[in-house]
């Protein structure tokens, strides 16, 4: 009775896990650049979270310091923590006229820190498809666009940035991707399909649970009848 039991409980777990994963995938619907999860158990049920990362649609906004990745590559970020990864691209200067992501961390270009002045806006910075950030058909700097050859290292964090947990080594410049001026990446979920999945889990969840409640009232039953017997 315990081998029946423990069926339908881990069944029960794996479905709650997958509910947890469609959740979170659907609260960051409108979340910009952010790339779902999808969540596989291996043979002893421990639990293994991927990453799709898929192009999302991308969406003009006409703001100068808009920027959305085609392809695969990522922009690099500065933290405190140290290097992060995103394909967010809502960015803007701060005080110090420093390009930064939405938490006021430095987008790094090839060298270093980019300098975007008031007057460089003024007079019509534009950014080409290789990431060159251009005035007057000068380069200011490009971006520093990367990837990586193993993508199941990056770990997500907040700020809707990822973390590569291998040598920061291993980064490779990108190649083939391009960079779309006044525009941002939406997210690869599609909301249809997850509410499917959620549907699907739910329902499997809910048979788990009637499958323990019925070995749990079997049990009942053989307990209290056992002591009646004469």
């Amino acid at each position: 009775m315990l081998l029946e039991m423990t069926r339908p409980v881990q069944g029960g777990l794996r479905q709650e896990r997958k509910l947890e994963t469609v959740s979170n995938n659907l609260a960051n619907t409108d979340t910009t650049g952010f790339k779902k999860d999808t969540i596989s158990f291996d043979a002893t049920f421990k639990a293994q979270l991927n990453k799709d990362f898929s192009q999302g649609a991308l969406l003009t906004t006409g703001n100068t310091l808009d920027m959305a990745l085609s392809g695969e590559g990522f922009f690099k970020i500065e933290t405190p923590e140290g290097i992060r990864y995103t394909r967010n691209g809502n960015f803007s200067r701060d005080m110090n006229s420093i390009l930064v992501d939405q938490a006021g961390n430095p987008v790094m270009g090839q060298n270093g820190a980019i300098l975007i002045e008031n007057e460089d806006l003024e007079q019509g910075l534009s950014i080409n498809q290789n990431g060159e950030i251009l005035l007057a058909g000068e380069i200011l700097d490009t971006l520093d666009i990367v990837t990586f050859k193993d993508l199941n290292r990056l770990e997500r964090e907040g700020q809707n940035l990822l973390n590569y947990t291998g040598d920061t080594r291993d980064e490779l410049q990108a190649q083939g991707v391009v960079v779309q001026h006044k525009a941002l990446e939406k997210s690869n979920i599609r909301v249809v399909d997850e509410m499917v999945r959620m549907i699907d889990y739910h329902r499997m969840f809910e048979t788990f649970t009637k499958s323990m409640m019925t070995f749990d009232d079997i049990d009942n039953k053989a307990i209290n009848d056992v002591g009646k017997l004469r």
